[in-house]
């Protein structure tokens, strides 16, 4: 087999593929406004109700109108997904992985077309588009790899006489509840690795970015899927959320999203109905409130640019963005000064032209909510960058820095999910680990040092999923840097990881007298 090598960013300063861009922005303004069905059994059903996907970076601009499902229709789907569960647990792993590698290469060649759309829909910059884009290549042909290498089981001990075997079999249907965040890379990951594995899927998209997963579904039909494997049903949570969790053929949740809603989805989960023949398996991820440490060994210039670019990059709406910084004492003034005249130099707006590193926040919701912890953060710390938003026709909030704040200020704790830093002093490097592991969360960290002795320190204390040495702390590749948290970050279910796809299958052993 061919090693894995993760997908290349595209270069945007060479000409050409600037061109392309644009040809490929081009293309996905003329499928604006379009109306988007619900796809069950390969049946397009276009439903009155319908949602308006907007522009973040322009309200006024209409990405597509979905269809909802209602409950009718999810308990349709699951009907569906549990029949053809029944032909396609039993179909070649090495055909489910195929369709996986062909899906990959489409969208290869559509490379643009998607990164364009999440421009669009999600109001991603160009970069961080293509990234999201390169990453759910990484995911198909990561996850297709791995269903290879376990399609025939793990080698177990045989005593004379005897032959044992330990295979892996599929669970049964599972609801995939997917971000807006990733809308492409984490929506198809989350989705292939349990139809790889020979599950049957439920999924439900974000409100906010159904349009990029429509354009999936698509992708996987031409792929060459059997109709009723992957039934896609956008939705209000409110009306088929529960539903389709509490369900007693729901055999599995796949979650990526806050830490409320996915704790709201475990203890639902736990519950078991009448009817139902097996406990609930949880696959979570709950976001972060991640910190990079600085010691005094630092380089005082990497620091600072790890800190603005894992802050600020997608304007702070990662689960591992940098939202809370522990510098030692010692260098906390050179590092502010440094994090301010970076972060000051930031422009934001519409990303459609890529003049801008930051673009929109995602809706009025996540805008309200950044507004309402930026008047907290006055309260509690120094202002020192920002503060200020621009909300005349997109949702755009500038790059914000407090300084001067306890690391258990609320602006320190909270999860925020948006372009706001706080930072902290330390009075040495312990303390530093002990203010960083003082959060709900354990997703991502990072450590800028040149101290050998701190990164050994850090690797054994600093308890996240997730820890990166001498950079920021965004960015993990898929089969590279296997990626999920500890404590109320999930399940450390560690997507594109060799233990991902196991998640979704369950060992059954038999053993034969000879």
């Amino acid at each position: 087999m061919i090693p894995y090598k993760h997908e290349p960013f595209t270069d945007f300063t060479v000409e050409e593929n600037k061109q392309a861009m644009i040809e490929a922005i081009e293309k996905v303004n003329s499928y604006l406004g379009q109306d988007y069905p619900l796809i069950i059994g390969g049946e397009r059903v276009m439903t009155e109700n319908k949602l308006r996907s907007f522009n973040p970076s322009n309200r006024e601009e209409t990405i597509g109108h979905v269809s909802q499902a209602t409950q009718e229709h999810a308990e349709r789907a699951m009907a569906v997904a549990k029949e053809t569960f029944e032909t396609w647990r039993s179909a070649n792993p090495a055909m489910r992985a195929d369709i996986l590698f062909r899906a990959a290469a489409i969208i290869r060649r559509r490379k643009h077309e998607f990164s364009a759309l999440l421009i669009k829909e999600a109001g991603k910059p160009w970069n961080e588009a293509d990234a999201d884009t390169a990453e759910c290549i990484d995911f198909l042909e990561f996850y297709a790899r791995e269903m290879l290498r376990l399609k025939d089981g793990v080698k177990v001990e045989s005593r004379p006489g005897e032959y044992n075997r330990y295979d892996y079999i599929p669970l049964g249907v599972g609801v995939v509840i997917s971000p807006w965040n990733f809308p492409l890379a984490i929506m198809a990951g989350t989705t292939v690795a349990p139809l790889v594995t020979g599950n049957t899927v439920l999924l439900k998209p974000s409100s906010n970015t159904s349009v990029v997963a429509y354009k999936f579904m698509e992708v996987l039909e031409e792929a060459g899927m059997p109709k009723g494997v992957v039934n896609y049903i956008p939705g209000s949570s409110r009306d088929i959320g529960d539903f389709i969790v509490d369900h007693v053929d729901t055999r599995f949740i796949s979650f990526t999203g806050s830490r409320d809603v996915g704790v709201h989805i475990y203890e639902r989960a736990a519950k078991v109905h009448e009817g139902q023949l097996n406990l609930k398996r949880v696959i979570a991820e709950m976001g972060g409130k991640d910190t990079i440490v600085v010691d005094a060994e630092a380089d005082l210039e990497l620091a600072a640019e790890s800190i603005v670019k894992s802050a600020f990059g997608f304007s702070g709406q990662k689960c591992s963005a940098c939202s809370r910084a522990i510098v030692l004492e010692e260098v906390y003034d050179e590092v502010v000064a440094k994090v301010k005249e970076k972060a000051e130099k930031l422009t934001v707006g519409n990303p459609e032209t890529n003049e801008h590193f930051m673009g929109p926040v995602i809706d009025d919701k996540s805008l309200n909510k950044i507004k309402e912890y930026i008047e907290i953060g006055k309260q509690e710390g120094k202002l020192l960058v920002g503060g200020t938003t621009d909300e005349a026709v997109g949702n755009f909030v500038h790059p914000t820095v407090f300084v001067d704040v306890k690391h258990d200020d609320r602006i320190m704790q909270e999860e925020i999910f948006g372009p706001v830093v706080g930072i902290a002093k330390a009075k040495d490097f312990t303390e530093a680990i002990k203010f960083a592991n003082d959060t709900d969360y354990g997703l991502t960290g990072a450590v800028i040092t040149n101290n050998r002795e701190h990164l050994e320190q850090a690797r054994r204390d600093f308890h996240v999923g997730n820890l990166y040495f001498n950079r920021g702390c965004t960015g993990a590749i898929v089969g590279y840097q296997p990626f999920g948290g500890f404590k109320m970050s999930g399940t450390d279910s560690k997507a594109g990881g060799p233990d991902y796809l196991v998640l979704h299958m369950q060992g059954k052993t038999t053993s034969e007298m000879l």
